[in-house]
């Protein structure tokens, strides 16, 4: 398993998420109207002068819109100015197989990955030809297995998909189904301080048993909080940084390209 080399070993992890940029194999591809390849690469200009150091570059899912090779091609070289490790993980939206296929020879969609005092596990709540998540048996035990195995490493375990009411009542059946499955089985793990994902294009940050559950904007279109139909915002993309410290605590925060110009078209078909 690939293990990230820093030092000094004191100095927290520095993180960056970056989600759901839903990429076309057509550059000029829209989503309700926003060029998702114009919109990602100013987050990832943002989060070139905001985050001079980055040790990883976690991705959770809905990376493409039309799960092409092409999409796949172009998130790796719009993100490529960030020049840093980075790990993918597929979402409703991703097509699994050829995500790898496009990964295959590098660390792209590697499951554990150590580095410095943490652990960090990417799991695929996927479902092919389905909007809403679940994890299975398999990813279950090889979470189970990654936290057993982590020694006095903290965890962090992301996915796409949501495992817990975030107030939107039209995501409520698009979630991860099997979510309390996954969340009985974090009791017998203390090591386990964060889970992280996309799928919700919006914030969210709550502890919940000790643990902190956390949400990021997309880097795309923004879904409005709260809403019990299929709303979206005019709130800016963005992205989320973390800095995950040796003794287990965490900070982060989310930072939106506040100049970009959100104008969006809804008689282009919905998300």
């Amino acid at each position: 398993m690939p293990q990230l080399n820093r030092s000094p070993d004191d100095t927290p992890v520095h993180v960056v998420q970056l989600t759901d940029s839903h990429l076309f194999a057509d550059a000029s591809g829209t989503l309700l109207g926003m060029n998702t390849r114009d919109s990602l690469e100013q987050v990832v200009e943002r989060v070139r002068l905001e985050q001079p150091r980055i040790d990883l570059l976690l991705c959770t899912g809905d990376l493409s819109q039309d799960g092409t090779e092409a999409s796949y091609e172009a998130f790796r070289q719009l993100t490529a100015p960030l020049v840093a490790p980075a790990r993918w993980l597929s979402g409703n939206h991703d097509e699994t197989q050829v995500m790898a296929r496009v990964a295959k020879g590098t660390d792209l969609v590697q499951t554990v990955t150590d580095i410095g005092n943490w652990r960090i596990v990417m799991l695929d709540s996927s479902v092919s030809g389905a909007t809403y998540g679940w994890l299975g048996d398999d990813q279950l035990e090889r979470l189970d297995e990654a936290l057993a195995g982590a020694d006095t490493r903290h965890c962090l375990v992301c996915f796409h998909h949501h495992p817990v009411d975030i107030g939107c009542a039209w995501m409520a059946p698009i979630g991860l189904r099997d979510a309390d499955g996954l969340l009985s089985r974090l009791q017998a793990h203390a090591n386990l301080r964060v889970l992280l994902w996309g799928h919700v294009h919006q914030e969210w940050d709550q502890v919940r048993d000790g643990r902190r559950l956390l949400a990021s904007p997309s880097t795309c279109i923004q879904f409005a909080p709260r809403s019990e139909d299929f709303k979206v915002s005019e709130e800016k993309p963005g992205y989320r940084w973390l800095r995950l410290h040796a003794d287990g605590r965490v900070e982060t925060g989310v930072s939106r390209v506040e100049d970009f110009d959100v104008r969006l078209d809804f008689d282009s078909g919905g998300y």
